[in-house]
């Protein structure tokens, strides 16, 4: 019982015990997500400043890398929600505008992308699947 009440307490309090390292999924998925902004024609607001696509991709890195180093982050969703949100300085919203398009929150815009890219991370799974199924 002691043993079990001191593994609460540490994981409470540290958290590296809570975190272990990050997949090698999430860690693909994120690098795609920070690429995928970097490459867009979208501005990203960031405490009352609208920046690049290619700034906003080196600000979250940092973001991702520090997180990352904490051993903070355990899945993509993570990433999202605590790097990609909001400014750790001001609380305030990132947006991402692309085009002629309203701004939307940035945790849409990656959500979004993040979908995007299991969807076609499946169908590429489910083709290749019917391709070996059909060799045989």
């Amino acid at each position: 019982m002691h043993k079990a009440l001191l593994l609460l307490t540490l994981m409470a309090f540290c958290p590296a015990a809570r975190s272990a390292e990050l997949p090698q999924s999430a860690i693909s998925e994120i690098d795609h997500l920070l690429g995928a902004l970097g490459s867009s024609n979208c501005r990203f607001y960031r405490n009352g400043k609208w920046y690049s696509a290619s700034d906003a991709q080196a600000h979250l890195t940092k973001k991702y890398e520090y997180l990352r180093k904490k051993k903070l982050l355990g899945s993509s969703e993570d990433f999202i929600t605590k790097a990609g949100t909001e400014s750790s300085r001001s609380s305030q919203p990132y947006q991402v505008q692309c085009g002629k398009d309203d701004a939307v929150a940035s945790a849409v815009w990656l959500q979004a992308e993040l979908r995007r890219l299991r969807s076609d991370h499946r169908m590429t799974l489910l083709f290749l699947d019917k391709v070996v199924t059909w060799g045989r």
